[in-house]
């Protein structure tokens, strides 16, 4: 059965939200936290609600109700999101208010806001949406288990127009913390540079991305998702890639883009410049995460740059790696991982 991607919604670092020009004003940061470029809330929720809602909270319900208009469905058949940090801003601020109100009188919205499952509860409860309902929180590869839920409803005919998201925020808390384990650089530096800067570290980043699966064919679907694989700490990588195209009836000669999840740290990088003077040598490359940081659901950005470079037949100029160029790819394959422990395959192709 074929898995189609009939519609997607990005907020990020960028001008992704409801912007016709697809990555053609990129916005510069000189800085090591990306932080998301936030669209007029009051389009999509209730005023009175957006004051007791969180920024994730906002940004998924957001997201998740500009890809129903633009698939033209009323009620998913379901919501599955994966976050491998849930709603960190409210469970920073419930823990603070334990201490300074000295475990008495605690405000409740901030403990019952604080739940990884949060975004999708919001959105069912805002579409009235009684169907399946379901939160992955399996650290790097979150969407990715998202994604692979939704597949098997539509494949045992459980569900049609489900609705998948990747969501995650960067709260204060979280980046101090990130950084002082090494995961971001200590110093500012250009976004649009960040591949030039061999260093330790990365910076960080942010978003939410909705997407509606279907199984339906239609003109107006934007890619197909035509393989899914997640892997933890493989010690043959190129062996499982390989079978993976295999497994899809594919060569490495048949992938027309390679999008890759290089984030600048030298440590990270290691094995994506391994693989593209190796096996993807010679093929078109791609990089995404100086658009939208590093975070443990980076890899819902990158599906949603494949289905619209599939959709609008054009490679951003911004995300191009190298001299080899492809213009108008019609299958794609995304390769990235989380920290060298959580890789996740996906191959996109043309409807």
């Amino acid at each position: 059965m074929k898995i189609y991607i009939r519609s997607s919604a990005c907020i990020s670092a960028q001008k992704t939200f409801r912007n016709t020009d697809f990555l053609s004003d990129v916005t510069e940061y000189q800085t090591t936290r990306l932080r998301a470029i936030e669209p007029n809330y009051a389009s999509y929720i209730d005023p009175k609600a957006i004051r007791r809602m969180s920024h994730i909270i906002k940004m998924g319900v957001a997201s998740a109700s500009q890809c129903l208009l633009d698939a033209g469905v009323q009620m998913p058949g379901a919501i599955i999101t994966g976050t491998a940090f849930g709603c960190m801003e409210d469970t920073v601020t419930f823990l603070t208010r334990i201490i300074e109100l000295d475990e008495e009188m605690l405000p409740p919205t901030a403990f019952i806001q604080s739940t990884h499952n949060t975004v999708a509860a919001q959105i069912a409860l805002m579409l009235k949406c009684h169907n399946y309902n379901n939160t992955f929180v399996h650290k790097g590869i979150s969407f990715e288990s998202a994604l692979f839920d939704a597949m098997m409803l539509l494949n045992e005919g459980e569900a049609d127009d489900i609705l998948v998201g990747g969501t995650e925020e960067m709260s204060d808390t979280g980046f101090t913390v990130l950084t002082r384990l090494g995961l971001y650089k200590r110093w500012p530096l250009s976004n649009l540079e960040l591949f030039n800067t061999r260093s330790k570290g990365t910076i960080g980043g942010e978003g939410a991305v909705f997407f509606l699966l279907t199984d339906k064919a239609t003109t107006d679907n934007m890619a197909i998702l035509t393989g899914l694989k997640t892997l933890y700490k493989p010690n043959d990588l190129e062996e499982q890639l390989i079978a993976f195209l295999n497994e899809h009836g594919m060569q490495v000669s048949d992938i027309e883009l390679v999008i890759t999840g290089r984030n600048g740290d030298v440590r990270n990088d290691e094995i994506y410049n391994h693989l593209n003077q190796g096996l993807f040598n010679n093929k078109a490359l791609a990089n995404y995460k100086h658009l939208c940081g590093e975070y443990p659901t980076s890899s819902a950005f990158a599906l949603w740059l494949a289905a619209n470079i599939i959709r609008q037949q054009t490679v951003p100029e911004v995300v191009v790696q190298g001299n080899v160029r492809s213009h108008s790819p019609k299958t794609i394959l995304i390769y990235n991982h989380y920290q060298y422990k959580y890789h996740s395959l996906m191959l996109v192709s043309a409807c």
